[in-house]
């Protein structure tokens, strides 16, 4: 039975649920790039996809609108994939399971993949309604943009003739944003030795925090359960000797983390101690997070003595220390900008093999030579700690436009249709246009998007009514472009 058939816009939701019953986290986009092309075909409507699975699907001019500039409609196709503890779903293989409360719509225990599927879901309809009055179109669908872009990094845009980009990747309706800070993934090597040992093996659990997207919600100085742990463990290191089995959390670099666990094993002698430690802990954690994190909780298991492969003294004691010094978080605020972070890194993931530990950042900055100065920082430290350090996923800024006429054009219809002015704005999070504005020359870009809470976490939410505003918006912008 379908969850969203009820809803209106119809067709997007229509499409947006399709979306959904297909496995497309990052990396996993074969399946949703196929299905975009199959819709291309039963349309009738030209389509090509290259081998980073980006997909373009051209929709020419409708009658009268033959000499209008071409537009392009520009969404991505992978989502992140985050869950709730203990939710069954196989992000791999798995659709999502809808649902709707009210005015939203959510996925029972895992993110919704709002950010961006409802972009493709709006193209999609325009493509589908043969009724619309609108300029020649190019949808463009990219993959892997939530991994440091890199669809659209891949793309070969010279078959492209648009002049205009609508980038549907924005979480807030009535802000048109018009610039954004560029990015990269930055990778922390350690080698890691292992040795046997005994004790009480136990399992150290930090959640209960709200993440969130690393560029949108970073300066809501929500905590990181990754950083929080390393802080944990670096002093219950000068009270208690354990030794440490491995240290895993988040799964995305851009998704402020919000669960790590770490397994350890301890003499029996100190089983008491540990647990008098972590109580005072939690209660120094839930004192210092209690207004951006009021549900942070800090829980213990202990399995009784076990043998097993822990990490040497040393090991430990250099991933530990990495932990503690790490920068992390809001680096720097515009001073031209009010309210606008300007530097800043989240230690998305962490984990450990049986080889090495991986500790992995989204880097974001509106000055590419701050960028490059946190991405030395931690190269530095991973060296001098005898690790090595890899950057990928390196994408440009969006420098703000002084003269665009799609800009003015989408403030006036939407003043003209609301009654009100949008806010237009620059932003910390990364997106698309950068990439696109810096391989087509003279292309004049806007973002919007409908309303969306808590993305990148198991708590995002969809305003349906949005939804329904924001597509009827395109469809006005498209009818005053031609």
């Amino acid at each position: 039975m379908k969850k969203l058939e009820h809803l209106k816009p119809s067709e997007v939701f229509r499409y947006f649920e399709d979306l959904c019953a297909i496995p497309h986290g990052s990396g996993n986009t074969r399946a949703i790039s196929d299905y975009c092309m199959d819709f291309a075909a039963k349309q009738g409507l030209l389509a090509t996809q290259d081998e980073a699975g980006n997909v373009v699907i051209t929709k020419e001019a409708s009658p009268g609108f033959e000499s209008a500039p071409t537009v392009i409609l520009q969404g991505h196709l992978d989502m992140v994939c985050e869950k709730e503890a203990g939710c069954p779903i196989d992000f791999q293989r798995d659709g999502l399971h809808l649902e709707t409360a009210g005015d939203f719509v959510y996925a029972k225990g895992t993110t919704l993949g709002g950010d961006d599927g409802i972009a493709v879901a709006m193209a999609l309809a325009v493509l589908a309604d043969k009724k619309l009055s609108h300029p020649r179109l190019e949808c463009v669908f990219t993959t892997d943009e939530e991994i440091g872009l890199l669809g659209a990094e891949a793309l070969d845009t010279s078959s492209l003739q648009g002049t205009y980009l609508i980038n549907i990747d924005s979480e807030e309706e009535g802000i048109f944003t018009v610039s954004c800070a560029g990015g990269m993934r930055s990778q922390c090597i350690l080698p890691l030795a292992y040795q046997e040992t005994e004790g009480v093996r136990c399992t150290v659990s930090l959640e209960g925090l709200l993440g969130g997207h690393s560029g949108v919600e970073i300066h809501k100085e929500h905590g990181n359960s990754n950083i929080l742990m390393g802080r944990f463990l670096c002093a219950l290191e000068e009270e208690i000797d354990f030794r440490l089995e491995s240290l895993n959390g988040g799964l995305m670099d851009n998704a402020i983390p919000r669960e790590t666990k770490a397994v350890l094993y301890i003499k029996e002698e100190d089983a008491s101690r540990l647990e008098a430690f972590r109580a005072n802990w939690e209660k120094i954690l839930k004192n210092e997070f209690r207004a951006s994190d009021p549900g942070i909780s800090l829980t213990l298991s202990q399995e009784g003595v076990k043998k097993g492969e822990a990490m040497t003294p040393k090991s430990a004691s250099l991933l530990l220390y990495l932990l503690h010094m790490a920068p992390n978080g809001v680096m720097k605020n515009s001073v031209e900008i009010a309210d606008l972070v300007q530097t800043s890194l989240n230690l998305g993931i962490l984990n450990t093999d049986s080889k090495a530990a991986h500790v992995i950042f989204s880097v974001r900055s509106s000055v590419e030579t701050e960028k490059e100065e946190l991405g030395n920082r931690l190269r530095h430290l991973t060296e001098f700690l005898g690790g090595t350090y890899e950057e990928s996923g390196s994408y440009p800024g969006w420098e703000y436009k002084k003269d665009s006429l799609l800009r003015d054009t989408m403030v006036r219809v939407y003043q003209r249709m609301y009654g009100e002015e949008p806010k237009v704005v620059a932003i910390h999070a990364g997106l698309e246009c950068g990439i696109f504005s810096g391989k087509i020359e003279g292309l004049d870009c806007v973002s919007i998007g409908p309303n969306l809470y808590d993305i990148h976490s198991p708590k995002e939410r969809l305003s349906i009514s949005s939804v329904e505003r924001v597509y009827d918006f395109l469809l006005e912008v498209l009818k005053e472009l031609g």
